[in-house]
């Protein structure tokens, strides 16, 4: 045996030669690693010891600075107040994220458009846009109506950031001491922020995406641009949009020339414009204008005797024919041309466009809607309702899109995103048509769980093994998540709904058989219009041409919009008119049969009665109803089978008088089975008076024609009359000449 060594290396771990090579190696290697570790040991010893001396160190410093007793108490809250609003401010930027996105797009030139609406004969019903009465610079307008403004808007306006706690806080107590909201909080930079990006919508969301947009505006725009703005995109009340086309619209005179009286009367619109708009309610407007004087003298931009002139002579108005203007259809037709234009269909920026709006159907649309809330809305505790007819073919004839445009300019017939409950079944029984089933075809209405959802029907009761014919006529509810859960999927179900014409992002989850996710008034009258339309595309549309001042034609719907391609086949759409058109009379709808017309359609109602629909059709319409509130309250069990089940056959028996039948697609007679057509008439009030306006011929001409023809005329009945022929032959005869004799015919008919 080799002899040990007592040599040793430079670490002092003793080593030996290699047999093989004879060169030297550590004889133990784990000396080395304990060494390292023993090094890494007490490094980190002393990191910690002296950790420990400097934390000491600090916290014998801090002591200096211990506040005991209330200061502690005091801190303590003050530390915590700013954790949590640390943590508030970032929860309430993230939820106003989606509103800077409105940000991003031009929206200083959004309402840049003049645009002058004709309804389908070609009479004026509105204006929108903000050129149509020029801008004026502010620096150009009166004195006394800026201060007006200011002093009811805001009367800190120019030293705020955009929101005014001390505002908030003054409104609160009046508002606390009045047991009721008599003083509003928001500053006239919110109300701008609401205006250019957001809706009327009551919701704590909205608020804080106001809040935090008015910011963004403040650190954008100088205070007279902000003013500016405001003034220029406020409503006015009448269909005017800006302080410039309410002075026109309401006393024939530029912005520039409003007297006080004037000035103030416009300044109490802000508020309430159909509450307190002069041509409608000129008393109110008057005693608003009064509040507004109050104000300039409370706020100390006026005094009592600068402001009694405008008390003792109120401003007057321009008589006008009270018309109503159909605003929310209006509002819709002009984000239609803003999407025409960005698309490149016109260049230009001043043009006249023809819609496709009946103003007939539109009043009796409005009339039934106002009169079943009336009616019926505090005992369902329904408080909003909106509506939209589609003619076959898929003109918008009527749209009605809530109960006061005045009070909510927010549409919820093109906004509102609602549950459309079992109305949503179409798109699910359609795609199952499509597959291959019938009205026949036999499937169990039993208890069903599919991933952990269990849905009961209506009754909590099961019928067992049903048709597809009484499934949807009975709104069972296991049976459309059946045929989702084993033949269709909910891919299928969405892609049928978006063929059909639903724009609103649906989701797939496996709730949407039963119509959980969100759609709008304006989607379900469009799909459901694809079944008069014969399968196809209903081609909604409310433009039907837009013309430039210089008679040229920009757009037409007929020449540039894309045909209509199929979206039903023939056997899979016979087979849902068929399902549908028994409903209104053997199933959930039968409120909404149409006298003397074959009806279809489907009721809705989501949970908790927070919506309730009917959309129905016939041959010639296509009808969308829905009843709910804003804040998404429940209602007093209220159904798609009872109210609007029942303003659809209101608005639907005006509509098809004296107009030819249109059949059904896949059905024959176009008449209810063993049913023969009367002549429908309006309903009657309490008082014997219509409930729906009368059926009024429309106009046939543009109304420059008419304007022509009246002002001819006008001249043939201050003309002076001929002389009658007989006078004249008598004349002849005394003098004994016989001259031509000219028949005369005066402006009341032949022989004056």
């Amino acid at each position: 045996m080799a002899a040990s060594s007592d040599r040793h290396d430079r670490l002092g771990a003793p080593v030996q030669d290699d047999p093989e090579t004879g060169e030297e190696r550590p004889r133990r290697k784990r000396h080395l690693l304990l060494r390292i570790d023993s090094w890494i040991d007490s490094t980190v010893w002393n990191l910690g010891f002296r950790f420990g001396e400097i934390w000491e160190e600090i916290t014998i410093f801090s002591r200096r600075f211990r506040a005991r007793g209330w200061k502690k108490a005091a801190f303590e809250v003050a530390g915590e107040a700013m954790t949590l609003g640390t943590a508030g401010a970032v929860v309430l930027l993230a939820l106003a994220l989606p509103a800077f996105e409105e940000t991003k797009e031009d929206w200083r030139n959004r309402g840049d458009f003049a645009v002058t609406f004709l309804d389908r004969y070609g009479n004026t019903i509105g204006h929108r846009g903000i050129i149509h009465e020029d801008s004026v610079p502010i620096d150009q307008l009166p004195d006394h109506l800026i201060k007006a403004v200011l002093a009811t808007e805001d009367r800190r306006f120019f030293d705020h950031f955009g929101i005014d706690f001390l505002g908030l806080a003054r409104a609160m107590s009046e508002n606390a001491k009045a047991g009721g909201v008599v003083q509003g909080g928001s500053t006239l930079t919110q109300q701008l922020a609401k205006n250019l990006f957001l809706t009327n919508e009551r919701s704590i969301e909205r608020k804080i995406k106001e809040a935090f947009l008015a910011l963004w505006l403040e650190a954008n725009l100088s205070k007279k641009e902000i003013l500016s703005y405001y003034l220029d995109r406020a409503y006015m009340g009448g269909g005017t949009f800006g302080a410039a086309a309410a002075a026109q619209f309401y006393f024939g005179k530029n912005l520039t020339e409003v007297d006080l009286a004037e000035s103030v009367m416009l300044a109490g619109l802000f508020k309430a414009p159909a509450k307190y708009a002069p041509h409608v309610n000129l008393p109110a407007a008057r005693a608003r204008a009064n509040e507004v004087l109050t104000n300039l003298v409370q706020g100390g931009m006026m005094t009592e005797g600068q402001v009694i002139g405008a008390r003792r002579s109120p401003a007057t108005v321009i008589d006008r024919a009270e018309a109503k203007a159909p605003d929310y259809f209006l509002d819709w037709a002009f984000d239609e041309v803003q999407r025409l234009a960005k698309a490149g269909k016109i260049k230009e920026r001043s043009v006249i466009v023809r819609t496709t709006i009946d103003m007939g159907l539109q009043q009796a649309a409005e009339a039934a809607m106002e009169s079943s809330l009336r009616e019926y809305g505090e005992s369902y505790r329904a408080k909003q309702g909106a509506m939209v007819m589609i003619e076959t073919g898929g003109a918008v004839r009527a749209m009605v899109g809530g109960r006061d445009y005045g009070e909510s300019q927010f549409n919820r017939a093109t906004r509102a995103l609602r549950q459309p409950g079992s109305s949503f079944k179409l798109y699910t029984y359609a795609a199952a048509m499509e597959k291959g089933f019938t009205p026949e075809s036999v499937v169990s209405d039993a208890p069903v769980t599919w991933r952990g959802w269990s849905p009961q029907n209506y009754g909590r009761s099961y019928k067992g093994k049903v048709t597809l014919m009484t499934a949807m006529s009975q709104s069972y509810n296991t049976v459309p998540v059946r045929l989702a859960k084993d033949e269709l999927g909910t891919e299928r179900i969405a892609q049928m709904a978006k063929d059909m014409g639903v724009e609103t992002p649906l989701r797939t989850d496996k709730t949407i058989p039963l119509g959980t996710s969100e759609v709008t008034v304006l989607d379900q009258a469009t799909a459901y219009a694809v079944m008069p339309a014969g399968g196809l595309q209903s081609r909604r549309h409310g433009i039907a041409q837009i013309v430039g001042y210089g008679s040229e034609v920009l757009y037409d719907f007929q020449r540039d919009a894309p045909p209509a391609h199929r979206v039903l086949s023939e056997q899979a759409l016979s087979s849902m008119n068929r399902i549908l058109t028994n409903i209104p009379y053997n199933g959930t709808a039968r409120r909404a049969a149409v006298d003397g017309v074959l009806t279809g359609g489907k009721t809705g109602t989501s949970q908790s009665y927070r919506d309730a629909w009917f959309v129905g059709f016939t041959g010639n319409y296509t009808t969308a109803v829905w009843f709910g509130n804003d804040d998404y309250t429940p209602m007093n069990n209220m159904t798609g089978g009872s109210l609007p089940a029942m303003t659809f056959k209101k608005l639907m028996d005006y509509a098809h008088q004296g107009v030819e039948l249109k059949p059904i697609p896949g059905i024959e007679d176009p008449f209810p089975e063993g049913v023969t057509k009367p002549q429908a008439v309006a309903e009657k009030t309490d008082d014997g008076e219509e409930a729906i306006p009368a059926l009024v011929r429309p106009r046939s001409m543009p109304a420059e024609a008419t304007r022509v023809l009246r002002r001819i005329a006008e001249k043939l009945k201050t003309a002076a009359p001929l002389a009658p022929a007989t006078a004249r032959l008598a004349d002849a005869t005394v003098t004994g000449s016989l001259a031509p004799v000219e028949t005369s015919v005066s402006a009341d008919g032949p022989g004056g």
